[in-house]
C-alpha cells in the first residue's frame, strides 16, 4: 500500500508541475469567430498550444480598433488583425502593438454583384448604386481601388447600410453592388444560389490593390516580459495556420466544437475561398511567415494614402518586430 500511495503522490506532484508549467494566453478576434480565425481554434482543438505548454484562450473583439485597445491595455495578449489599423493607431496614439507574423499577405476587400446585373468588372461600377457597411476598413481604401480602375467615388452612388443587410438587399435587387470582404464569399453564395441568381466576386486584390492585410498582432508587454512564451505561441501558430489550409474541413470542425453556433461547412468553404489571402504570389517570392520590409512601406504608402496622413508620420519599419518571425 505505501508503494502504491508514493507512486500515487509522485503521480500527482508529476501532473502538477507539468499543470504549473502551461502558460495562459489570451487571444484576441477582432470580429465575430469564423472561418478566417480557423487556426487559433485548430490550434486548441488539433493540440499544438498544448504541445508548447499553452493554454490558449479567446477573447471576442469588435472592430482593429477595440482589439488593439484590448492589447494596449494587457486585457489580452496577442491576436489577429488589420496591420493598416496597426499603422493609424501608431501614428494617432504609438499603441504599444507590434506586428510579429504576416496571415493575409494580400487585402480580403472586394465587389460583389449578381450576375445577372451584367457588372464583372470595377469599370461596369459606373453610375451605378453600391453599397458598403459604415464602419469597414474597405471604406478608406475604396477611393484607391476605384482611381486605380479610371474611376471616382462621383462615378458610383454610394450608400451605407448594416452589415448583415447587404447581401439580402443585393439578391432583392435593392443595390447593384456591395462592398465586403471575401471571407463572406461562401455566405453570399449560399444565399444568392437558394434565391436562384448567381454571384460575380471582383477582389479588390486582382483590381490593383496589394498590400499586407490581417496580420498577428502582439502587446509589447507579452513580447518583452514572457518572449519564450511569445515564441512558442508564434510557432505554434504557425503550424496552426499551415494545418487550416491543408485539412479545411477538420478546421471548419474545430471551429464548430468551440463554437457551435458556427456551421462547420460554411467555415470549411471560407477556409478554402481565402486560401489566395494566405498563400499566393507574395509568399511565393517571400517565404511563408516572412514580411519584407519593402511590402511593408508599400503598405504603409496605401494606408497612409487612404487615411489622410503625411508619409513621414511614420517610420513603417516600427510596427513589425522582424526578429520574431519564423523561418
Amino acid at each position: 500500500m505505501k508503494v502504491v500511495f508514493k507512486c500515487a503522490l509522485l503521480a500527482g506532484l508529476f501532473s502538477s508541475s507539468l499543470a504549473l508549467a502551461t502558460d495562459k494566453v489570451t487571444y484576441q478576434l477582432d470580429w465575430l469567430p469564423g472561418g478566417d480565425f480557423a487556426p487559433v481554434y485548430v490550434g486548441i482543438q488539433e493540440g499544438f498550444f498544448a504541445e508548447a505548454d499553452l493554454d490558449v484562450s479567446i477573447a471576442s473583439g469588435r472592430g482593429s480598433t477595440d482589439t488593439l485597445t484590448k492589447m494596449s491595455t494587457g486585457q489580452s495578449d496577442i491576436g489577429t488583425s488589420d496591420i493598416g489599423g496597426l499603422m493609424v493607431a501608431k501614428v494617432r496614439g504609438n499603441a504599444p502593438v507590434v506586428a510579429v507574423l504576416p496571415y493575409f499577405t494580400q487585402a480580403p476587400h472586394a465587389f460583389f454583384a449578381l450576375k445577372s446585373s451584367g457588372i464583372s468588372s470595377i469599370k461596369d461600377l459606373k453610375g451605378k448604386k453600391v453599397t458598403t457597411s459604415p464602419f469597414t476598413s474597405s471604406n478608406a481604401f475604396l477611393p484607391l481601388v476605384l482611381k486605380k480602375n479610371g474611376l471616382s467615388e462621383s462615378d458610383i452612388q454610394l450608400v451605407k447600410a448594416d452589415a448583415g443587410a447587404l447581401s439580402p438587399m443585393m439578391i432583392m435587387g435593392n443595390t447593384d453592388a456591395i462592398i465586403a470582404w471575401v471571407t463572406n464569399t461562401p455566405l453570399f453564395q449560399k444565399q444568392a444560389k437558394e434565391a436562384g441568381k448567381n454571384l460575380v466576386e471582383i477582389p479588390w486584390s486582382s483590381a490593383g490593390l496589394s498590400l499586407y492585410s490581417s496580420s498577428l498582432l502582439a502587446s509589447e508587454a507579452f513580447l518583452n516580459e514572457r518572449p519564450d512564451v511569445a515564441k512558442r505561441f508564434i510557432k505554434a501558430f504557425a503550424k496552426a495556420i499551415e494545418f487550416t489550409y491543408a485539412h479545411p474541413d477538420k478546421a471548419g470542425q474545430a471551429i464548430h466544437a468551440i463554437v457551435p453556433e458556427v456551421d462547420a461547412k460554411i467555415a470549411a468553404d471560407q477556409i478554402r475561398g481565402i486560401t489566395s489571402l494566405v498563400y499566393n504570389d507574395v509568399t511565393k517570392a517571400d517565404g511563408v511567415g516572412t514580411f519584407t520590409a519593402e511590402r511593408i512601406q508599400h503598405t504603409w504608402e496605401y494606408v497612409a494614402t487612404a487615411n489622410g496622413l503625411e508619409e513621414d508620420a511614420l517610420d513603417p519599419q516600427t510596427v513589425v518586430k522582424f526578429d520574431y518571425l519564423q523561418e
